[in-house]
């Protein structure tokens, strides 16, 4: 498997700033932000499976471009894989005719666009060899993380989250695990903030890292337009045992 990251930004400001998106193989998409962007006409048609996150604008904005963009040219529709609070929302606050089409009814019911697939936390779907399996997070909205195997090792995404006991339980269960991704979307000055957006701040990075029994390498992504280089330097002091990096765009990791 490899996942290459489109965008990894908690905010939008150049080529290097792109919110929230991973390309997995040529196919699947963890979450649709602005990252989308960087990808070809080509390179979108080929995406057959969208596995969100959660509804926010920063992990979303791109689907309804990209379902309008490559609908015609595909001979089936594009799959969103999310929680049914998600889906929920998708279809109330985007694809509900006024804000956008709803290409789950269009060209046809019977030959739409855009299909919706529910997923339930601990589920695990399949794609050939590959498994994408939904982890809890701590959210201001129903959301999830994602461990994705290729049978020879592991990748998991926290998505966005705050402090969260359920998820490092499970995640010590993961022999082959590689590589941690996870968010810290405030410095420590703006602690207050973080928990009650329910993010991560560097001081709390480093609570929720000390419950991770397992040393894959960490990458830290949502980093906020702004503040990438004070909170890189909190995540040193305040972490710096774990050795995490920043995530960049167009990494690519194999496992």
């Amino acid at each position: 498997m490899k996942l290459r990251i489109l965008g990894c930004s908690g905010g939008i400001g150049g080529r290097h700033l792109r919110t929230t998106s991973m390309l997995l193989d040529h196919d699947i998409l963890i979450d649709a932000g602005t990252g989308v962007g960087e990808l070809s006409l080509t390179e979108l048609s080929l995406v057959d499976h969208i596995f969100l996150t959660h509804s926010h604008l920063d992990h979303v904005t791109s689907i309804p471009f990209i379902v309008d963009t490559v609908g015609a040219m595909r001979t089936r529709p594009l799959t969103v894989h999310a929680i049914p609070q998600t889906i929920e929302i998708l279809k109330n606050h985007i694809f509900n005719w006024l804000i956008w089409p709803d290409f789950a009814q269009i060209p046809t019911p019977d030959q739409p666009y855009l299909r919706y697939e529910e997923v339930q936390i601990g589920q695990t779907v399949s794609l050939g060899t590959r498994s994408l399996t939904a982890l809890p997070a701590n959210h201001t909205v129903p959301a999830i993380g994602y461990h994705l195997s290729s049978g020879k090792g592991s990748l998991v995404f926290t998505g966005d989250t705050s402090d969260n006991d359920k998820f490092w339980p499970i995640v010590n269960r993961i022999a082959d695990l590689r590589v941690l991704i996870i968010e810290t979307a405030f410095c420590n000055r703006e602690r207050e903030l973080a928990i009650a957006a329910k993010h991560l701040c560097p001081s709390m990075l480093a609570e929720e890292l000390a419950k991770l029994q397992r040393s894959p390498d960490i990458f830290i992504t949502h980093l906020k337009p702004g503040e990438i280089e004070l909170t890189m330097e909190e995540i040193e002091r305040c972490a710096g045992q774990f050795r995490p990096m920043m995530l960049q765009n167009n990494q690519v990791f194999e496992f």
